[in-house]
């Protein structure tokens, strides 16, 4: 029986080398695929599970939210109003005021991202990799930590009784200071919040894209005469385009999502000066129970995020 038995498994394994024939041609080496591989019915096998919750958990609460937006909700029934709900939207100055709101977070929160993400890297990429890894873990210290705890912890130190900001200025003879209180600062100041928050991330990614260039590079420019300004010009900042893309997207798309500090830090005050449009969303639905408009206020920002993510996804397709 033990004969028969590895017998059997011998037949088997000259079988499988018979599927995968090696080709030695001026020193490559060329891999058939196996009789398994040709039947395109078991890829899709493969990302059959994700496909499904893809499909359940995106495809259908996008499709369920349109739907949701054409309704008006009463506590009897759902009536059918078309647009309507869209219109009272842009009719809306509150909801006005939290689209501008959005665009500024966006812009502001990508800006510093990557300008502040870059500064950072292109000056410790080639330094002793104890300093660096100090600055990563230095930076990505507060990404770690709970939005919750984040904010409670800014607004203790913007209290305008008894903060610590409010203290130092009060030490170099600003009264009065109010930084959240303040209609046309206020927005400045989350954007200010959000980002000490969330800057640690785009360090890291542009350290390791830093760090992954070849060093030939550098060496030719060395010998050519360049500068540091001119290799982090010409070399770096063009190299590191792909990691900026995605900073890009991921920040707009997270920027979008944000609501834990503005409702921890104002509530969407003073006189609706930050509301955003997540904010908006969360009050229609849950607060004035109007989940029509909050389901349109979604559907708004779903189409905001993907004709702002589609110039870096073309960006991306341009590069390949």
């Amino acid at each position: 029986m033990v004969i028969k038995r590895n017998t059997l498994i011998i037949n088997f394994i000259y079988k499988k080398i018979e599927e995968v024939e090696l080709t030695v041609k001026t020193g490559n080496v060329i891999l058939k695929k196996s009789k398994g591989i040709e039947n395109p019915i078991t890829g899709y096998l493969f990302i059959l599970p994700q496909l499904l919750l893809f499909i359940v958990f995106i495809l259908y609460p996008i499709f369920e939210g349109f739907k949701m937006s054409l309704f008006r909700s009463t506590y009897a029934e759902e009536i059918f109003v078309g647009l309507e709900n869209y219109k009272e939207l842009f009719q809306d100055p509150v909801f006005m005021k939290s689209m501008l709101n959005t665009i500024l977070f966006v812009i502001g929160i990508v800006f510093l991202t990557i300008i502040f993400g870059l500064f950072v890297a292109t000056t410790v990429y080639d330094k002793n990799p104890k300093y660096i890894s100090f600055i990563r873990g230095s930076y990505y210290l507060p990404v770690m930590v709970s939005m919750v705890v984040m904010s409670m912890v800014w607004n203790f130190l913007l209290n305008p009784a008894n903060g610590l900001i409010t203290y130092l200025f009060n030490e170099i003879g600003i009264k009065n200071v109010s930084l959240l209180g303040n209609t046309k600062i206020v927005m400045y100041t989350i954007i200010f919040v959000t980002f000490v928050g969330n800057v640690g991330q785009s360090i890291i990614l542009y350290i390791a894209a830093m760090i992954g260039i070849p060093s030939d590079y550098f060496e030719a420019a060395e010998i050519d005469g360049a500068s540091r300004w001119q290799r982090i010009t010409k070399i770096l900042i063009p190299l590191v385009k792909p990691t900026t893309l995605y900073l890009t997207v991921i920040n707009i798309i997270a920027v979008l999502k944000i609501f834990v500090v503005i409702q921890l830090l104002t509530g969407g005050g003073p006189n609706n000066a930050s509301v955003t449009m997540m904010y908006y969303l969360y009050q229609n639905a849950f607060v004035y129970n109007n989940r029509g408009v909050a389901a349109a206020v979604g559907v708004l920002m779903f189409i905001f995020a993907v004709l702002l993510s589609i110039p870096q996804f073309k960006a991306f397709g341009d590069k390949k």
